[in-house]
């Protein structure tokens, strides 16, 4: 059993910055993939970027340059750094993960692959 609590939501204006943080617990195989996924209000849920165990990364074009994922395996915890965020970026983030994760190739982005989530941490940004 795996779980994820975020934290580190916020309100900031266009062109500030945020740094999520996702704490996770439970076994997880060496390829796992932890993603970080949002969701507006009246939208689709949508993927962020992806953290393959090996340290690969996969990020949505719309956020590519502006956010970065890491992950601290000492502390085992997810983050998310967002610069130059835009209105449009608010929205509630989700940490998930596969813990067993991928045979070959990336972690993707696709919300379905992903089996354990955080309960979500609100990200507003004004103009």
């Amino acid at each position: 059993q795996v779980q994820l609590v975020e934290s580190g939501g916020g309100s900031v204006e266009a062109g500030g910055s945020l740094r999520l943080s996702c704490a996770a617990s439970g076994y997880m195989y060496r390829r796992y993939c932890m993603g970080w996924f949002r969701q507006a209000p009246g939208k689709e849920r949508e993927g962020v970027a992806a953290y393959t165990g090996d340290g690969r990364i996969t990020y949505a074009e719309s956020v590519k340059g502006r956010f970065t994922i890491s992950r601290d395996s000492a502390e085992n915890t997810l983050y998310l750094q967002m610069n130059s965020l835009k209105p449009e970026d608010t929205a509630m983030y989700y940490c998930a993960a596969d813990p067993a994760g991928v045979v070959v190739g990336l972690c993707q982005l696709q919300s379905y692959k992903y089996n354990y989530w955080g309960q979500g941490t609100q990200v507003t940004v004004s103009s």
